[in-house]
């Protein structure tokens, strides 16, 4: 099978060498034009024959002769189609040797590999950050330019990932298809789901290796971590004020512009963000989620049940950066600074 490659045959034709391609043409060449390329009128790239010319300028043309047979999607290449096939097949036939995961090509399996070999060969040039793939580094990129190109019909959000878009939805269409087993709580993606779960199982399976402190997520390490490096990299536009992550900057965005999007279906009241929402239902519901492992006691929310532990294990973790006395809770030190002022 010769689909995707071109190849000399042994046959000549008045001393000419034919070439035969995926096109199922035949093109015969000159023994002495051969290492001559030709070159495209639209980009000036060099092809090495006019079949191989001809398949590059449907980059130009937009021309997509092959479609597939399951869902119509057209492709300019027959070795892409062949490819595509794979995603309706299942077929995945390259296997990585370090974990046994199966791939649907090379491509994939190079990409794949690089979380065993730790590989990053994309680099931010605004701060150097590097990526093992060009998607994530593009998506990262965002960050920098402030693109959202994804808007929602219903409110107008503007999201930088299309799956951000999707799981925005559903607080429109109100769906929330994932459901924790041990407290029947629902969540609008399965990551949202899996973070949940571990305040049942405890997990933290992220570590800062520069204070030891565990967490749930990768995603909340990496939050954490700017309390160190203090690292504040999404700005208020209108204030000048600085933000940790993207959700705490759109949060804080709608004090400025009075938005409160979230609203309860009970009450009609409404919330800067789903966290408040989701608390404040709790008083209707009387659901106290968050217990404590000690003694029993439940809360409403997560804070008050990590404040509620520091009375077991003493712990102050809030100090007075005038006079170094410590306080188990916020509130309390900022009730005792008021003494230096």
């Amino acid at each position: 099978n010769f689909v995707g490659m071109i190849w000399a045959s042994p046959f000549t034709s008045n001393g000419l060498t034919l070439l035969f391609t995926q096109e199922r043409d035949v093109t015969i060449v000159d023994p002495l034009e051969r290492k001559k390329s030709i070159c495209c009128s639209d980009c000036g790239k060099d092809c090495k024959s006019s079949s191989e010319l001809k398949i590059h300028q449907r980059v130009h043309t937009g021309e997509k002769p092959y479609c597939c047979s399951d869902c119509g999607k057209l492709f300019s290449r027959s070795n892409s189609l062949k490819v595509h096939l794979r995603i309706h097949t299942g077929e995945k036939s390259h296997c990585c040797a370090d974990c046994g995961k199966r791939c649907k090509d090379s491509s994939e399996l190079k990409i794949h590999q690089r979380v065993h070999t730790g590989e990053k060969p994309h680099h931010c040039s605004d701060c150097g950050k590097s990526f093992s793939t060009s998607q994530t580094l593009k998506l990262h990129q965002r960050t920098h330019t402030g693109e959202k190109s994804f808007s929602c019909d219903q409110c107008g959000k503007s999201f930088t990932q299309s799956s951000c878009l999707k799981s925005h939805h559903k607080i429109h269409t109100g769906e929330k298809p994932y459901s924790c087993a041990q407290c029947g709580n629902c969540f609008v993606t399965s990551s949202n789901l899996i973070s949940h779960q571990r305040t049942h199982t405890g997990e933290k399976s992220y570590s800062c290796d520069q204070c030891g402190k565990s967490f749930g997520t990768s995603q909340n390490l990496m939050i954490h971590q700017r309390t160190h490096t203090g690292e504040k990299p999404y700005s208020c536009d209108q204030c000048g004020k600085s933000f940790t992550t993207s959700s705490h900057l759109t949060v804080h965005q709608r004090r400025h512009t009075g938005e409160k999007p979230y609203s309860c279906d009970q009450c009609g009241k409404s919330f800067v963000s789903s966290g408040p929402l989701a608390k404040h239902q709790r008083t209707h519901t009387g659901e106290k989620p968050y217990s404590c492992d000690q003694c029993g006691k439940s809360f409403v929310s997560s804070g008050p049940l990590a404040k509620h532990q520091r009375t077991h294990t003493g712990e102050k973790s809030h100090s007075c950066d005038q006079c170094d006395k410590r306080y188990s809770d916020k509130r309390s030190l900022i009730k005792h600074q008021k003494i230096h002022t």
